[in-house]
């Protein structure tokens, strides 16, 4: 009888400790379980912080200006491709209007200083000459918003079928006539800066001083059809008014069926052919116009606009 009610009062012993070791057991768990919920829940919330930062970003990098008008001043040779970045710029700035005017550099200098700047907020020149003067003689140029944008090469064309027995640069003279940019058009001046450096003209301190008539003369008295900017140029060989004549690489875009490339003129020769942009002192300007106009300028810089310079021929290697 004592065994008996030993037996029973060890296995209500043993019954009570298994059932406080469960207890034990159990409280451990919820509590390492509550931990994960709550290291859970703070990552959770770091992460929405984080996802709601990156939106506010976002949404600051995409914020569309008020209504404005941005006029840029830029080189005949970059009409066609400007025509679409500023498409494309719209579609995320639909508000503010790119006005173009397109013309040669050396024009398009002598305007925007005549005007001193005012009713112009962005040049972009196919050569550095005229934004030099912008900058260091005129001070129409806004302190930190010049960039050099894209590199460019001078060619040798004829018309598509013109059978011509021009083969290039060095033997040019053989034509029965020449469209030719004056020296005060970039193209021109490279064009010249190419025959001196060929030994075809005679070395002078400023190329584009060189005139028509002095390129006729060395060239064995060709006929010259001068210019007054590269397009004219192109469109004088491409109508076959001329039977050759020398133009940016870039500007043969979407006239490969009109056109043929006899030579691409080595930087060697013309040296690079480099574009820059800047922002113009525009005093009549508010501040709306002049924030969309320094937009305008990073985008042309941009990853982006690249590849869209790159499409039109034009070199973005540059620095």
């Amino acid at each position: 009888m004592k065994k008996k009610v030993l037996s029973i009062l060890l296995a209500a012993m043993l019954g009570t400790s298994m059932l406080a070791g469960c207890g034990s057991t159990t409280g451990s768990t919820t509590e390492e379980t509550d931990d994960t919920v709550s290291a859970e829940a703070e990552e959770s919330t770091d992460d929405s912080a984080e996802a709601e930062e990156d939106l506010s970003a976002e949404e600051e990098s995409t914020e569309q200006f008020e209504a404005t008008t941005v006029t840029i001043y830029a080189a005949a040779s970059l009409q066609t491709v400007l025509t679409e970045l500023i498409e494309i710029y719209n579609e995320t700035q639909p508000n503010v209007e790119i006005v173009g005017s397109y013309d040669s550099s050396g024009t398009l200098l002598t305007q925007i200083e005549e005007a001193a700047g005012d009713g112009i907020d962005i040049f972009f020149s196919a050569a550095q000459k005229q934004m030099n003067t912008l900058e260091e003689e005129d001070g129409l140029v806004v302190d930190g918003t010049r960039y050099n944008v894209v590199n460019n090469q001078v060619c040798v064309i004829t018309y598509t079928g013109s059978e011509t027995t021009v083969t290039g640069l060095a033997d040019i003279a053989n034509a029965s006539s020449l469209a030719l940019a004056d020296g005060s058009v970039p193209v021109g001046k490279y064009t010249r800066q190419a025959l001196v450096n060929a030994g075809m003209l005679d070395e002078v301190e400023d190329v584009s001083t060189i005139t028509t008539d002095e390129v006729s003369e060395a060239l064995g008295g060709i006929e010259i059809n001068e210019c007054g900017n590269v397009s004219k140029v192109l469109q004088a060989v491409a109508e076959q008014s001329n039977e050759v004549g020398t133009t940016y690489y870039s500007d043969t875009y979407g006239y490969e069926d009109q056109v043929e490339i006899l030579e691409v003129v080595s930087y060697d020769l013309t040296g690079d052919v480099i574009y820059p942009v800047a922002q113009v002192a525009n005093g009549s300007a508010d501040e709306i116009e002049s924030a969309a106009a320094a937009d305008f300028i990073e985008f042309l810089i941009s990853d982006e606009a690249k590849a869209i310079f790159e499409k039109y021929y034009f070199d973005t290697d540059v620095e």
